[in-house]
């Protein structure tokens, strides 16, 4: 069995099963955000080469709150715990945040919004603040999550990478039930009266989503915070025994987190900025390029420009369940398929290069639904077409699965065998995938205005990060980095 270096008894399968299962709650409104949020913005005014500016938010948030939560997390002595304080605070959070949201229209209109006009100023500012504290909020439960969990794996990197594994499964789970929330046309009849005057069917259903996702996430959150109980670890006692504590978070720690960083973990850090430069665009544009680029319609149109990109919408919101049914399977076969290929960075190295294809594979789908109504005028595209989006889409939860567990996992290793607290190491982590997303969404909106509007050259400079970042996970990732025991042989494919 493998061992961080250290005697706490480790907890319960089950335990961590719950913890990961929060991952569905947050992941279940990242999914309503990724299908439903950038057509929405443009149905309240907001010009596609600004859209990607509101993204903005995220990667802001997640730079300033995941260090400072974890920071505070790995030193919080309520009685009540470390981590699940915090847990709870971003679960209240993201109710308040989902509801500015689906009510922004309607909160808009008594505002003084004009029905008649495509710029509605005050629901775009009510859309954005609420934006702006549903990725706060996400950001609050997702580091602390991750940290309970690698507490509750005792230092056991074997348990880690487990654990890890079931956290980006139920982000799979997540991410199914909010895709298939977001593809159903009629959804906004489970709850009637979500549709008024200034709300149409598809902010409905938008609204009737994220009303469940409230129950959801507080749901998943409340039972695993009542049944799983933080205990003291050893390694948790320096922070109530040891010295006095810095003042801030930015002024020391993180400096001396960086300062101190391995060679292993800045290359860790780099591969990780280049995967997200990569992944981002495609998360950003995804439904966008379904409505406006497979199937010719525009968020602000004519009735059949309008009717068409609704319908792309709803095909993409699809195609994003099925990268989740894909990504939950093959989440839990990393471990396996690592040892299989020599190794979890020739696998990352691999699935990278899987993305790179899917990205530049969008370019011939384009070309094909372009001559398509060329021919046939404004019509949805054939089977074939849609057909071949859609398994872009699906193939692509192979490698998502591998991005939302390997550098978790080996950033929770490398920060168990140096003594760091893993609140502020996985904060640190989040910065390499923030800080990505941050230069694209300044940048892709601009690159693709200057290339006629679309949304195939941020996905071109997304392919071409994703193959420099299979390079350097397949061959600059060290194989033994130094003072690691166990590291060599999760890097090399496993050991027990």
């Amino acid at each position: 069995m493998e061992q961080g270096g250290s005697n706490e008894v480790m907890a319960p399968l089950w335990k961590i099963i719950a913890i990961a299962a929060i991952a569905a709650g947050i992941q279940f409104g990242w999914a309503l955000q990724l299908s439903l949020l950038t057509p929405y913005s443009q149905q309240l005014g907001v010009p596609h080469m600004w859209a990607s500016f509101i993204w903005l938010c995220g990667p802001i948030s997640g730079l300033l709150v995941q260090p400072i939560v974890g920071y505070f997390s790995d030193r919080t002595k309520s009685r009540f715990g470390r981590r699940r304080p915090y847990i709870l605070g971003g679960a209240g959070f993201v109710g308040v945040a989902v509801f500015l949201i689906g009510f922004a229209a309607d909160l808009g209109h008594m505002g003084g919004d004009s029905l008649d006009s495509p710029m509605k100023p005050r629901a775009v500012a009510i859309f954005v603040v609420g934006f702006w504290i549903l990725d706060v909020a996400n950001n609050m439960l997702q580091g602390p999550c991750r940290a309970l969990l690698a507490d509750l794996s005792a230092h056991n990197h074997k348990r880690m990478r487990v654990a890890n594994a079931f956290f980006s499964f139920f982000m799979a789970v997540g991410n199914v039930l909010g895709y298939a929330a977001g593809s159903l046309p009629n959804l906004h009849k489970f709850l009637p009266f979500t549709t008024t005057v200034a709300c149409d069917v598809y902010c409905a259903n938008l609204k009737t989503s994220f009303l469940i996702h409230i129950v959801f996430i507080s749901t998943v959150t409340i039972t695993a915070i009542s049944l799983v109980k933080e205990t003291v670890h050893p390694a948790q006692k320096e922070f109530a025994d040891g010295e006095p504590e810095p003042s801030t978070p930015f002024r020391k720690e993180v400096t001396t987190a960086f300062k101190n960083m391995s060679r292993p973990m800045w290359l860790l850090y780099l591969v990780t900025a280049l995967n997200w430069i990569a992944w981002f665009p495609f998360l950003l544009y995804d439904t966008d390029w379904m409505g406006h680029e497979v199937y010719g319609g525009k968020p602000q149109g004519t009735n059949t420009e309008k009717r068409l990109y609704g319908l792309g919408v709803q095909a993409g919101a699809l195609g994003l369940m099925l990268n989740a049914v894909i990504l939950g399977f093959a989440s839990l076969v990393i471990e396996p398929i690592g040892k299989l290929v020599g190794g979890v960075k020739r696998w990352w190295g691999i699935v990278n290069i899987i993305l790179a294809i899917g990205l530049f594979c969008t370019i011939p789908v384009t070309r094909m639904a372009e001559a398509y109504r060329a021919a046939h005028g404004l019509v949805p595209p054939p089977a074939n077409i849609k057909g071949g989006a859609l398994s872009i889409f699906s193939i692509l939860g192979i490698p998502l699965s591998v991005t939302f567990s390997i550098p978790f996992a080996l950033a929770s290793i490398y920060s168990s065998s140096s003594g760091a607290g893993q609140g502020l190491s996985l904060g640190v982590l989040n910065m390499a995938i923030v800080i990505p997303q941050m230069i694209v969404s300044v940048v892709s909106g601009k690159i693709d205005q200057a290339f006629g509007g679309g949304n195939l050259p941020a996905f071109i400079m997304g392919g071409v990060a994703a193959v420099m970042s299979a390079l350097m996970a397949a061959f600059l990732l060290p194989n033994q980095p130094p003072s690691q025991a166990s590291v060599p042989a999760l890097m090399a494919g496993g050991g027990h």
